[in-house]
């Protein structure tokens, strides 16, 4: 619910200004192009000044103003949880002072929150896992089921962090398998470096 309320905050709060963004951004490249018939070396750096201004917005300069939104329902969501589980990828941004001013009381309560979360998730799974490890036991001086145990850990932690959501990331975003992997540590170690993100290629 938090990160729903979070991702229709962020979205009330950006989307228009990203909009406004755009149409100007739009009007500055139709003018340019009719002003400019023939480019010289400074047309071509106030082109180019244009291009860095709209990208460093979060603007795509390809295409029209009919590009997808940054601040649409999805995208406001992924933000709002980069927010609070601190990953912060870096390539989307509050830009107005309002959506600034929330952010901040929004990460202020909302990382608690998740950390809250995150540790009744680790109790739960530490309750089973100790269940699962009293079944389990062999006679004393066995060491054997304790190592064929944490071996089944091990792979399954893996298999389910690090071997099958690079495969994922591979197929739907069309990166090569070592870009996927790449990509799943850096998110699930928090880094959030903010060059490989979904949905941005």
């Amino acid at each position: 619910m938090y990160l729903f309320m979070g991702a229709m905050m962020f979205q009330l709060l950006e989307k228009q200004a990203e909009a406004n963004s755009r149409d100007k951004f739009q009007l500055a490249k139709l003018g340019f192009l009719q002003n400019y018939t023939c480019l010289d070396a400074g047309a071509i750096e106030q082109f180019v000044q244009i291009i860095m201004e709209a990208w460093d917005k979060g603007l795509n300069p390809k295409g029209n103003a009919t590009n997808p939104s940054n601040w649409d329902f999805s995208n406001s969501f992924f933000f709002a949880g980069t927010v609070i589980t601190t990953i912060g990828y870096g390539n989307l941004y509050p830009s107005t002072m309002a959506g600034q001013v929330f952010c901040v009381f929004y990460a202020l309560f909302g990382i608690p929150l998740n950390v809250a979360f995150l540790n009744q998730v680790g109790k739960g799974l530490n309750s089973h896992l100790i269940a699962l490890g009293r079944c389990m036991q062999e006679p004393e001086g066995s060491g054997v089921m304790k190592v064929a145990m944490m071996g089944l850990f091990l792979t399954t932690g893996s298999l389910l962090f690090l071997v099958f959501p690079p495969m994922i990331f591979s197929y739907v975003e069309g990166w090569s398998y070592g870009e996927g992997f790449y990509f799943a540590f850096i998110t699930l170690s928090t880094i959030g470096f903010g060059d490989y993100v979904l949905g941005k290629y």
